[in-house]
């Protein structure tokens, strides 16, 4: 498992912890990392995860109504915890982090089917799904064709294949 995928995995476990206990975000970091969770985390890793995580926190308002536009008949209250975090940690990484929107929907997908149901990744891939589409109306990203690999680690573009029809013609 790559060590951004691990990132988001312990930004999502730090936004469960938040969303139950309604810590503050510098006291909810500060405790995952000395009292949760495995110290031996690459230090990228780690400051991917503070960075996703404090993020969501400081934008929930603006996240939730962006998910609330998608989500026809449910209200976020009513999402299960881990759904709803994996919506929030996507829908900032859309709007705050570089990477290309469809490997984060890929990234939220393998979370989710990680720690919540095969039936929440549908829902979750159809909400995220719909965002992106909006957000392509928006803020287009900048195409660039990268690996898979170099994607995963944060570079800007979409992946390889997707767009080879567009280049060729």
């Amino acid at each position: 498992m790559g060590s951004r995928r691990k990132a988001r995995e312990y930004a999502l476990q730090m936004l469960f912890a938040a969303d139950v206990s309604e810590v503050r975000a510098d006291e909810l970091v500060r405790m995952y990392w000395t009292e949760l969770c495995d110290t031996e985390t690459e230090e990228t890793a780690r400051e991917f995860a503070n960075r996703l995580a404090s993020g969501t926190l400081a934008n929930l308002a603006a996240l939730d109504e962006r998910i609330r536009s998608r989500a026809e008949h449910w209200r976020i209250s009513r999402m299960a915890i881990v759904d709803r975090n994996v919506l929030r940690l996507a829908v900032y990484e859309f709007l705050h982090e570089p990477t290309p929107r469809t490997v984060t929907i890929n990234e939220a997908l393998e979370i989710a089917r990680r720690f919540s149901t095969y039936e929440a990744t549908q829902f979750i891939n159809g909400i995220l799904d719909a965002i992106k589409r909006d957000l392509d109306e928006e803020f287009p990203q900048e195409k660039t064709l990268l690996s898979e690999e170099e994607a995963e680690e944060g570079g800007e573009g979409e992946l390889q294949g997707e767009e080879i029809g567009e280049e060729s013609a």
